[in-house]
């Protein structure tokens, strides 16, 4: 079985260092071959994003310039369908065989809200979910549903080489404070975001006056 590829999703709104460096750790903690992202369009569950996907995607081009094992997939971006994981997972399916190990990235958080996707049940056959652990920040089991925690006791594992989907594993990822929704607000307010940003995502934002507008 050949190293896994990871998955890594969101509206990137815009797409941060932060969002680099998990990919980056996934990479390093789970051996992975490399990370495809892909961006939504219009997520099913929850608003869309109020920056047009072109500049989404111009965006994660410039962040990804320069890095050969990530690959940008704007698929989902240009759906005028919803899109959801599970429908998702279905395409990579399609494209790559059903062999091909697949991990989806998320943090503890999405983890622990897994059970309140759409037919959370079934991504387990699709894929593997490779889980961002940061320090000082602990999943809290009591908080599970039993359907969540039964999976969560049956599935992990250290390995996601040795099959196509199915397991749960845990890697680390360095603390990070960072934000899209704090970053537009700076931006709004016309502060400089630091080294939040690639500085070709910023120069893009500061050309195109993108953040412009206050953000509630």
């Amino acid at each position: 079985m050949t190293a896994a590829i990871g998955i890594l999703g969101g509206t990137f709104d815009p797409v941060h260092n932060a969002h680099l460096a998990l990919a980056r750790a996934a990479m390093t903690g789970l051996g992975l071959s490399g990370v495809r992202w892909i961006p939504s369009g219009r997520p099913g569950h929850r608003d869309a994003p109020a920056t047009p996907v072109e500049h989404r995607l111009a965006m994660l081009q410039l962040a990804l310039a320069g890095e050969p094992c990530f690959t940008l997939d704007n698929a989902d971006a240009l759906s005028a369908e919803p899109t959801y994981t599970i429908n998702t997972l279905a395409r990579l399916r399609r494209e790559l065989g059903p062999q091909v190990p697949l991990a989806f990235i998320i943090g503890t958080d999405q983890l622990m809200a897994l059970d309140s996707w759409r037919d959370w049940q079934q991504l387990f056959e699709s894929t593997h979910f490779a889980v961002a652990e940061r320090p000082g920040y602990p999943m809290a089991l009591e908080q599970l549903s039993p359907a969540l925690a039964t999976a969560l006791a049956a599935r992990s594992t250290k390995r996601i080489d040795d099959q196509p989907a199915g397991n749960i594993a845990r890697f680390a990822m360095p603390p990070s404070d960072l934000s899209a929704t704090a970053i537009r607000r700076a931006l709004a307010r016309n502060e400089h975001p630091g080294t939040s940003l690639p500085a070709t995502v910023l120069a893009y934002i500061q050309s195109h006056h993108l953040y412009s507008d206050p953000i509630h």
